[in-house]
């Protein structure tokens, strides 16, 4: 016999086997023990919840033979005919593919006969907002009184496009999501009947990623099994498969973009994809964890609505004292706004990028969240001493438009009267310089300006902000440029980069040594 999917081979035969959906089986059950059974269902609910299993087994229940608590005993004619898909009283339409009046005026045509065995015919019309209105008219008479020995159970996960005439005339079931912890239950007892060892933490995951849908757990779960078949199946085997991040990355992550450190976002993130891991999901995760973050700080006690380990937990809550709220709420703000780009996104790894350095970055923004994180990142250098702050850590019309202002009524720093002789050589060979290293080092290059640092040194200043952080956050390019240029002018030179705000001018700060010892060279 052929592989059978799992969510296929164990899907539930009876009310008792349906899990998650209590409040739907117990009503059902009772209404069958009762002989109270509806004309006309409405079940509705997300994917993956159980509405088409449930209707199934309402439809084997009231044609079995010989019921057993309201479920179906499995056992007579009409069970295994109906569980076999042979019977004529269980039709069942897929409203997505037949959504036409004709298609409907069939089963209009149907119903006025009676079934040849069993006590009823039941319809189950799944996707029925696929419906035209015209279907929708067709059906509206026969679904409000319909011969005694029918049942019409519709199945939707988009109620609210149903008409209303259509919605008055049924018994209304909204399923639940099923929790992640039901799902991991289901799972554990799965595999035990499978004989298949998979690590509780690896069960999870994927009960979490299936997001209340026990049969996209299933066939995740079948999807990793069958990728590592014959191995114990471990959480990193599943993070694998899926093409997701362990947790420990999103801390990573978070701190980097705590620092501002772009390149450290991009380098992380190039790790990720060098990984094989899915981009998209990582952004989905990563907006988890930070509302995960988010709860921890604003609601004490939560812990059990997060559902992590207690180990990750104490993590988190190291990490969350490291944020503000307005910061988080912003970053899933952003976040959450990336994750609708991405779906008609092409290049997905570069909108992703972009994001990255938007939250490094907040004076690329105008939104007031935005704001407010530059101004906290002022505050937090100023508490530092660190007066070299940014001139775009603040809003441009605020602080820095005043701090600018003045700026600008200062006269130029006086050239210095001694200028070593390397330091003269590699300013007047700074092309051959910047030749000489290369790319990328040569783009982050771009727009610096030469002065004298200190105890003679060459002083590179950088505008703030992408380029600088190429030097500032890995000294090995710093490294990498002094020995390019003592190379090139056969000297040993000493190399100084500092950072200056975009809206700061250069000549009010520092000398600049371009242009007079260009002057020099051309008077020789």
């Amino acid at each position: 016999m052929s592989y059978q999917a799992l969510y296929r081979k164990f899907r539930p035969a009876t009310f008792d086997d349906v899990k998650g959906q209590e409040h739907i089986v117990k009503t059902l059950r009772n209404q069958v023990k009762a002989d109270r059974v509806g004309h006309a269902y409405l079940f509705c609910g997300t994917r993956g919840t159980g509405k088409t299993t449930i209707a199934k087994i309402l439809a084997r229940t009231v044609n079995c033979e010989k019921p057993i608590e309201g479920n179906p005993c499995g056992q007579c004619a009409m069970c295994r005919s109906i569980a076999a898909g042979t019977s004529m009283n269980v039709i069942e339409i897929d409203a997505a593919s037949n959504n036409g009046v004709d298609n409907i005026r069939e089963i209009v045509d149907e119903v006025s006969f009676s079934p040849a065995e069993g006590k009823y015919k039941v319809y189950i019309i799944d996707e029925v907002h696929m419906l035209s209105n015209g279907a929708f008219n067709a059906l509206l008479k026969t679904l409000e009184e319909p011969p005694s020995y029918v049942i019409f159970i519709l199945a939707t996960t988009e109620a609210h496009k149903i008409p209303i005439t259509i919605l008055s005339r049924c018994q209304r079931y909204d399923f639940k999501r099923i929790g992640a912890d039901t799902i991991t239950d289901r799972l554990r007892e799965l595999m035990e009947t499978e004989q298949v060892e998979v690590e509780e933490k690896a069960l999870r995951y994927v009960a979490k990623a299936a997001d209340g849908s026990m049969r996209d757990a299933l066939s995740l779960l079948d999807q990793c099994i069958a990728f590592h078949f014959g191995e114990k199946l471990t959480y990193d085997m599943v993070l694998d498969v899926l093409g997701a991040v362990d947790s420990e990355v999103f801390g990573r992550m978070l701190r980097q973009m705590i620092d501002k450190n772009v390149i450290g976002c991009i380098t992380l993130l190039e790790e990720i994809i060098m990984q094989g891991r899915e981009p998209v999901q990582f952004v989905t995760d990563f907006t988890w964890y930070l509302r995960n973050l988010l709860l921890l700080k604003t609601s004490p006690g939560i812990e059990d609505v997060i559902g992590v380990s207690t180990e990750n937990l104490a993590l988190m809550q190291e990490e969350a004292s490291l944020v503000s709220d307005t910061a988080l709420i912003r970053d899933i703000r952003i976040f959450s706004e990336l994750q609708g780009q991405l779906r008609y996104a092409t290049a997905k790894r570069i909108l992703i990028e972009t994001t990255l350095i938007k939250i490094c970055r907040p004076a690329m923004e105008v939104k007031t969240d935005a704001l407010l994180e530059r101004v906290r990142d002022l505050e937090r250098r100023l508490e530092q001493g660190d007066f070299a702050a940014p001139a775009n850590a603040v809003s441009a019309q605020g602080v820095s438009g005043a701090v600018n202002a003045q700026s600008e009524k200062k006269e130029k720093v006086p050239l210095p009267k001694a200028i070593p002789e390397d330091v003269r050589e590699a300013v007047g060979r700074w092309g051959e310089i910047l030749e000489a290293v290369g790319q990328p080092m040569k783009t982050y290059l771009a727009g610096s300006h030469l002065s004298l640092g200190n105890n003679g040194s060459l002083l590179i200043v950088i505008e703030d902000g992408v380029n600088y952080d190429y030097f500032a956050a890995h000294e090995e390019n710093k490294e990498e440029l002094a020995r390019c240029a003592s190379e090139t002018i056969g000297k040993q030179l000493e190399i100084e980069i500092r950072s200056i705000g975009r809206e700061q001018q250069f000549e009010n700060h520092y000398a600049d040594l371009s242009g007079i010892i260009h002057m020099d060279i051309e008077e020789e």
